[in-house]
């Protein structure tokens, strides 16, 4: 029984962490690339980096990758700044310009006017 009990809260207390390494790296993002509450990279929240849960889309791979090569699980302001020249859906246009638009580094359909 107390086994169980203490499988059980390492369980809930492991979720707990994953769970709240999220919204410390959406502040960061969201500090780093103030974007309007209405284009699509104000409304997309996680969806910015993530497909569901915490699978990650091109863009949240990239940055990943980025963490990965500098040994580190937070991310800043530089690691985002470091994938700005990638084009992580593919679509022709920067991250970087992406993000400055408004519109979402992971997905071809989003994509600044005229481009």
């Amino acid at each position: 029984m107390q086994c169980r009990l203490l499988l059980i809260t390492a369980l809930v207390f492991a979720l707990m962490m994953g769970a709240l390494a999220t919204p410390k790296h959406l502040v960061t993002f969201m500090k780093t690339y103030p974007s309007p509450k209405d284009s699509a990279l104000g409304k997309a929240k996680c969806v910015t980096c993530h497909v569901k849960g915490k699978e990650l889309n091109a863009y949240g791979k990239d940055l990943d990758k980025a963490m990965k090569d500098r040994k580190t699980k937070d991310l800043t302001a530089d690691i985002m700044k470091s994938v700005e020249n990638l084009d992580s859906d593919k679509d022709g246009v920067s991250n970087g310009d992406e993000l400055k638009a408004g519109t979402l580094p992971a997905d071809s359909k989003s994509k600044p006017a005229g481009k």
